[in-house]
């Protein structure tokens, strides 16, 4: 039991410093695109946003999942790569079919992937939504600076 929750504590930790390296990441990018961003037109630029931002959570998203993947892969839970990349993704976002499931020593990850997808996926909800509130803001900011 301290080894599944040792290495399902560390996959977490693992899929939560991605996801924070990528805010930082993001934050960075906003701060060179921001004069682009906040001047006219503002509506193809805010849908630009939108499709960029979500390409990069699913990016971020992809890579927490390939992280569990490789570690069931690599403790043996699964006969395949395939099977392992299946379960951690039906997991992760808390599908949960059932077709496929962890053997009895390794169960105790299966409720850990899916409170780390969870978690993950209302972080990048919350990301998603504070980039585009951000930039709607300094639009309006704009707008309104230069209006008398």
């Amino acid at each position: 039991m301290l080894i599944q929750i040792t290495l399902g504590t560390a996959l977490l930790l693992a899929s939560i410093a991605v996801a924070a390296v990528s805010a930082l990441g993001l934050e960075r990018a906003y701060d060179r695109l921001s004069p682009w961003l906040l001047t006219e037109p503002h509506q193809p630029k805010l849908v630009a946003l939108l499709c960029a931002v979500s390409l990069w959570v699913l990016f971020i998203l992809t890579v927490s999942v390939w992280i569990w993947a490789l570690a069931f892969h690599g403790i043996g839970a699964f006969a395949s790569l395939e099977e392992s990349l299946y379960f951690a993704l039906v997991s992760f976002t808390t599908l949960g079919f059932g077709d496929v499931i962890l053997p009895q020593e390794w169960r105790l990850l299966s409720g850990m992937i899916a409170a780390n997808g969870f978690l993950n996926f209302g972080l990048m909800t919350a990301l998603m939504v504070e980039a585009l509130r951000h930039v709607r803001l300094g639009q309006h900011e704009r707008r309104r600076a230069r209006r008398p």
